[in-house]
């Protein structure tokens, strides 16, 4: 599925979960075809704004997996800052998961593939990119290609999580 409302190639988007919804749809960043995850839609064309925009450093929070188990010193590197072609690219937090190819990535900004293009600068071609969570909301048990409403406890704690960074 798309990440875009309508494709006019056809192919599968987020607008054919919700095509018969009377109002204006936005989504709340991106994720690229080959990832999956957590995505984030509102009705609220501010709060898509504020949760994307990199002034307001909204956390993202990824499990991504590579050829083989993150080194200390590509965990080094990365928490350094990665030189991109688009500028530098550092990651707010970085960690291996024990025993396994898999690492842990928070970033706050949202630049076109810049988890995988970090991980290619390193010589670890990103295999699956799994975002876990966008700000406060988590996206827990949530089977892939299924969505839900949020609570109204966690509209209030991502609006809080916006707010603080003003």
């Amino acid at each position: 599925v798309l990440s875009t409302m309508s494709d006019p190639e056809g192919r599968p988007s987020l607008g054919d979960f919700f095509s018969g919804r009377n109002e204006r749809l936005f989504h709340v960043g991106r994720l690229d075809k080959e990832s999956e995850g957590l995505l984030l839609l509102t009705n609220d064309g501010e709060l898509t704004h504020q949760s994307t925009h990199p002034s307001f450093g909204v956390e993202k929070t990824y499990f991504v997996e590579i050829l083989s188990p993150i080194s200390k010193e590509q965990i080094n590197e990365l928490r350094g800052g990665i030189r991109l072609e688009d500028g530098l690219a550092r990651p707010l937090k970085v960690e291996a998961v024990p025993g396994q190819n898999w690492a842990r990535v928070v970033i706050h900004e949202g630049r076109n593939q810049i988890v995988r293009r970090m991980f290619d600068e390193l010589g670890q071609p990103v295999q699956r990119l799994v975002r876990l969570a966008f700000g406060p909301i988590l996206l827990g048990e949530l089977p892939m290609g299924k969505w839900r409403e949020l609570n109204i406890a966690e509209v209030i704690s991502l609006q809080k999580a916006i707010a603080i960074k003003q």
